[in-house]
């Protein structure tokens, strides 16, 4: 059994969790090119920690990922052509607006294709953007459904997802 000892500037192991769990959430964010999330994330990250833990954070993250991803002999090279190939400007989180295709999402759902579904979503580098134009594509066929409709569908998810129950309406009257 190896006995480990806590230095004095060390983190407590609680502390170390809970800070990587913070790091990546905010990396899931980054991730997504979800920007608003992102800079919420990295809000809260410098409200309650100095700018040096929050690289840290970030450094075991990308370390961890290079670890996992790379035999040791290549790492290094790996770290270094990430290095020249950073972008000057990182205030922001790039989206990809033009890879999402939320009206091929929707057919492919239509046709009941899921392995479609599943490729479109794994081929989507911003998984935001589509979820946003289906967000967008819901709202433009809200206005189609038969009166009463809307409110059955919206009864219906919270049954399924456990919200506040809502009264089903009555059976339309046709």
């Amino acid at each position: 059994m190896v006995a480990t000892r806590e230095l004095a500037d060390e983190l407590p192991q609680q502390d170390v969790e809970t800070a990587k769990a913070r790091a990546a959430t905010l990396l899931l964010a980054f991730r997504h090119g979800n920007q608003l999330s992102f800079d919420a994330q990295l809000d809260r990250l410098f409200a309650d920690h100095v700018e040096r833990e929050v690289t840290t954070l970030l450094v075991w993250i990308a370390a961890e990922a290079v670890r996992k991803a790379y035999a040791p002999e290549a790492a290094d090279r790996v770290l270094r052509s990430l290095a020249r190939r950073a972008p000057a400007d990182t205030s922001g989180v790039l989206l990809d607006e033009e890879a999402a295709d939320p009206a091929r999402l929707i057919e492919a759902v239509d046709t009941g294709d899921v392995a479609a579904v599943r490729a479109l979503v794994a081929a989507t580098p911003d998984t935001t953007c589509l979820l946003g134009g289906l967000l967008q594509a819901v709202a433009m066929m809200l206005p189609l459904l038969p009166e009463g409709e809307g409110a059955e569908i919206a009864a219906e998810l919270r049954r399924r997802h456990g919200g506040r129950a809502a009264q089903v309406p009555e059976a339309r009257h046709g």
